[in-house]
Parts: structure tokens; sequence; C-alpha cells
């Protein structure tokens, strides 16, 4: 079963970048990566992001117009 995340970092190293995530039970995992890899994961978030904005849009507008206060 997944984790959930708690925290993450993203830090330059010599090498390129270190990506450390924290999950809700305190351990921690960490990545080293390039340039290159970390522009891609940064490329995946958008995409996905993009493409569930308009229901995230859709979401947020219902939750204001809600049931009107007595």
């Amino acid at each position: 079963m997944a984790k959930l995340l708690d925290t993450f970092t993203i830090a330059r190293s010599t090498e390129g970048y270190l990506l450390q995530f924290d999950d809700e039970d305190g351990d921690t995992h960490e990545f080293a990566m390039s340039y290159d890899q970390l522009e891609l994961i940064s490329e995946e978030i958008e995409r996905h992001l993009d493409h569930d904005e308009a229901d995230a849009l859709a979401t947020d507008e219902e939750d204001e117009i809600g049931e009107p206060d007595a």
C-alpha cells in the first residue's frame, strides 16, 4: 500500500540534485538525480496538473456555491 507523503525537499548536490521524501511514518527516501531527470519529473507533474485542472476548478466552484446561509 502506498504511504502518504509528509514533506519533500530538493537540494543541489555536487553531482546534480538530491530529492528527499519523508513519509507519514517518518521514513526518509533520498534520490540523487541529474538536472535532466529533475526536469522530466517537473514536466510530468505539470502535465498531470494541467490535465486535472478543469476538474479541480469545477470542484472549487461547487464548494464556493454551497448552501445559502439560513
